[in-house]
């Protein structure tokens, strides 16, 4: 949610940077809601006022009276109204992006910030599903199409990726969390995903609860409606957790074998902040997810993502993206977002340091996620990390 304070102050500021992520018509319409809205609050008090007569009132009084609650009866009515649309509108307005984030909303517009490692020289690049042990179709048989086993070492070796980052970011004062995968509507509307990614939920309507596709939902709402002293912060918290998308993804490579499925495991960062800090914390975040990507020893480079391709929550994502020998490209296995105020104002999280309670920033990033084994057995054909044999995983994996 918008600061609708510093919005109202600064119409132009706001319009010029939403229209970045195209929500200056959202903008726009929200403006003369909210204008709409204003309007009648004097009215309101105007008319509350008139019905506290003093002393006995006369016949004629009485009359007037009556007339003048009902005009305030009908004038709430409107005023409700007109609050709720402007709320309504008020959701569909995503977080302004910061101004370094570079326009356009393709891959093709992201800004690299640097490439480490090289890709490894393979004659002949086998895919994760040739290497690993998977089984996709007896998985489909049971939960339809986009679902996987894994199996024996394969399932060793992610599972040994999961305990490697949850050691790593626990060392680092993170307190491990093991979340609920089922949140309610509120959750999510206090996120973001609703009403933008509302297609990409599954919903379990009969308990009117939704599987979290990250852990960052559940984590965001941890200390939802709470005031924190500044002396508790930064707050930083990791989280395992399964995910699960109904995302279609394109065709072809993205949505064959186990790159792109409906669930996934992943190790969550997320931390709560002073807005002074939360810069200094996303480059905090980016680089330990960085730090295990290095010793997992697999080529890979960071982007920024453009204003038009980040989440309606973030005001600035890096993405981290793998070099796949068997797509011959970078693809995308951890993204890292700052969301500054946004969350914390829809979910009601504060901090006080003395003076009234202020909105604190919001921090999420992926550590490791199941893609991120995928592109070990990719690039490493079989071979397994030294850093994750001490977590259970094999020497080597073998179909």
């Amino acid at each position: 949610m918008i600061d609708a304070r510093a919005a109202r102050n600064e119409p132009d500021e706001f319009r010029r940077r939403l229209a970045r992520k195209g929500a200056a018509d959202a903008f726009d319409t929200w403006l003369a809601a909210d204008e709409r809205w204003r309007e009648l609050v004097p009215r309101i008090d105007e008319l509350r006022s008139r019905t506290k007569a003093k002393g006995k009132p006369t016949p004629e009084q009485l009359e007037e009276l009556r007339g003048v609650k009902e005009e305030l009866q009908r004038a709430e009515k409107e005023l409700g109204e007109a609050e709720a649309a402007r709320d309504s509108l008020g959701l569909q307005i995503p977080n302004p992006p910061a101004d370094d984030v570079p326009d356009g909303a393709t891959e093709d517009d992201v800004r690299v910030e640097r490439v480490v490692g090289e890709p490894p020289q393979l004659e002949e690049p086998k895919e994760s599903l040739e290497i690993g042990r998977f089984d996709m179709d007896r998985a489909a048989r049971m939960s339809g199409a986009r679902f996987g086993y894994w199996i024996g070492d394969t399932a060793r070796l992610a599972l040994a990726m999961y305990r490697y980052a949850l050691d790593r970011l626990a060392e680092k004062g993170f307190a491990t969390v093991l979340p609920p995968a089922l949140v309610r509507e509120e959750a999510l509307i206090g996120t973001g995903h609703f009403p933008s990614d509302a297609d990409s939920v599954y919903a379990v309507p009969a308990d009117g609860l939704y599987l979290s596709g990250t852990a960052e939902i559940p984590l965001s709402s941890l200390h939802a409606g709470e005031i924190l002293d500044t002396e508790a912060l930064p707050l930083r918290y990791v989280a395992f957790s399964p995910c699960f998308r109904r995302e279609a993804g394109a065709s072809g490579k993205d949505t064959r074998g186990m790159f792109r499925v409906h669930q996934f495991n992943k190790v969550e960062q997320f931390s709560l902040t002073l807005p002074e800090s939360s810069w200094d914390e996303h480059e905090f975040l980016l680089a330990n997810t960085e730090e295990l990507v290095r010793e997992l020893g697999v080529p890979y480079r960071v982007v920024v993502l453009p204003a038009g391709d980040i989440s309606s929550a973030a005001a600035k994502t890096y993405d981290l993206e793998i070099w796949f020998p068997s797509q011959d490209r970078y693809r995308e296995t951890a993204s890292i977002s700052n969301t500054t105020d946004f969350q914390a104002r829809r979910l009601g999280i504060r901090y006080r340091d003395g003076k009234s309670p202020e909105p604190l920033h919001m921090l999420n990033g992926t550590a490791v996620v199941d893609r991120m084994a995928l592109a070990v057995l990719e690039n490493l054909q079989g071979e397994v990390p030294d850093v994750l044999r001490q977590y259970g995983a094999p020497e080597r994996v073998t179909p």
